[in-house]
């Protein structure tokens, strides 16, 4: 890789500066490096990864030891600092002096010579006073402003952390912010149709991959200890599929049978809609109808598709605002894993933790109320409505649950025993399950069953 720090600076200021999404921009970036060394690899995934997740954090510390607030900076300097602290707080293995000296490197390639001396300046500062950053003076009194406190220490926005203050009390609300970092396990499902978990297990363990059992879905293994997905040949052969838990739980509990229609409205990346897909053909029959908004959506489940070998899906470009009359009551069961604010999936999404506002996630609450108008209607009488989010909102959530079962006529129908033992806890009183981060060992997902009674 011809420079570590200069790839992650180009795709940390991509998603800062520029609001591209983390995810997309750091997948591309390593594809273009891929046959670059492992550890440079890894190195530059964890500090794009680590340097969006404590961005907060991290420019609380700069602007104690900085003159120039961080908001006023130049975009560059921003971003170059803000990664070189990171390495100097949350990655033991670089010396300082190392993190300082190419920093200033960097300054200077971006013709910023005159701010050299400055940047190093404040990093020496940090470095100095690493101490203190570490102690916990250093933050907000955690006991006059919890949310404060919660926002810098586990790096999210303060609206955020009010509102888990508020809705789930200051302990429970550490324990999510905590749970909201990075987990460096990849959650994947095993393709049942094709081959039993047992066997993908020894053959990835033959590939060096460290594999362990999932905690909560029958098909769910976590997976460490490997290069890149696509050099794994059991992920080429389609023989799995990276998925949380909390995700895979949708189709597990949807209750799915034999010959059923199943349509999934909002689709991409295929997760769900997939492993409707895998239970159907295990099961002996079945379709599933999998849509998105546009061709480029569907052109992730397709590929998906592919790979996996699934040949009882059908892929459609549809916008779940428009009713499609074709399908009026005519689906087994509808997945609705509706666009929501993603609060649930900060750990994957860093950004979210800075970008997301209060406003945007009300905007999001209409969506949902909007799409809900309409694909509650391709329910047939007697079927299910799966109702999802990852997010942990209960606006989008259990208030959207209850005005389906208060407006279109349906009942909460997930069953307990059908729930994971683990997971029964997070049954709420109105029949739907809240999974949280940090509480239970995978995304903070919403998922309600609903059966249509008329």
């Amino acid at each position: 890789m011809k420079n570590t720090r200069e790839t992650a600076f180009q795709v940390i200021y991509k998603v800062l500066e520029e609001g591209e999404y983390s995810h997309l921009v750091l997948a591309k970036a390593l594809r273009e490096e891929q046959d670059a060394e492992k550890r440079d690899r890894a190195f530059v995934t964890r500090l794009v990864e680590g340097t969006l997740e404590r961005q907060i954090t991290i420019d609380y510390i700069l602007n104690q030891v900085s003159k120039t607030p961080v908001k006023k900076m130049k975009p560059v300097i921003r971003t170059i600092l803000r990664l070189s602290v990171y390495q100097l707080l949350y990655m033991d293995s670089v010396p300082d002096s190392a993190v300082c000296n190419e920093a200033v490197k960097l300054v200077k390639a971006k013709g910023l010579q005159g701010l050299s001396g400055f940047a190093n300046g404040v990093l020496r500062s940090v470095a100095r006073n690493r101490e203190q950053w570490n102690a916990d003076s250093f933050y907000p009194d955690k006991k006059q402003n919890p949310a404060k406190y919660l926002s810098v220490r586990y790096s999210l926005t303060e609206w955020l952390c009010s509102y888990f203050v508020k809705e789930y009390g200051t302990e429970k609300a550490e324990q999510i912010a905590e749970g909201s970092l990075r987990n460096p396990k990849t959650t994947i499902r095993c393709n049942t149709a094709r081959m039993t978990k047992e066997e993908l297990t020894e053959r990835l363990r033959q590939q060096g991959v460290t594999v362990e059992d999932g905690l909560y879905a029958s098909d769910a293994l976590y997976i460490s200890g490997y290069d890149t997905l696509e050099k794994i040949p059991e992920f080429a052969e389609g023989l799995f599929q990276v998925q949380d838990e909390s995700s895979m739980l949708v189709a597990q509990l949807a209750g799915l049978k034999k010959a059923d229609l199943v349509l999934d409205v909002c689709s991409a990346p295929g997760g769900k809609a997939l492993h409707a897909a895998n239970l159907l053909e295990c099961l002996g029959g079945g379709t599933v109808v999998s849509r998105d908004v546009s061709e480029k959506k569907t052109t992730l489940i397709k590929e998906n598709a592919d790979r996996l070998k699934a040949g009882n899906i059908s892929i459609q470009v549809a916008d779940a605002t428009h009713l499609d009359e074709r399908m009026i009551e005519k689906a087994d069961v509808v997945i609705a894993d509706l666009p929501c604010s993603g609060i649930g999936i900060m750990a994957k999404k860093p950004e979210i933790r800075c970008r997301m506002t209060a406003e945007q996630q009300k905007e999001l609450v209409k969506l949902q109320k909007q799409m809900l108008a309409v694909v509650h209607r391709y329910v047939k009488p007697g079927g299910i409505l799966m109702y999802s989010t990852c997010t942990i909102n209960k606006e989008e959530n259990e208030e959207n649950a209850k005005e389906i079962c208060e407006a279109y006529g349906f009942s909460p129908a997930l069953e307990a025993e059908s729930v994971p033992e683990a997971l029964r806890g997070g049954i709420q009183e109105g029949g739907w399950l809240q999974l949280l981060p940090g509480v239970h060992a995978c995304d903070g997902f919403f998922i309600a069953r609903l059966k249509k009674e008329r």
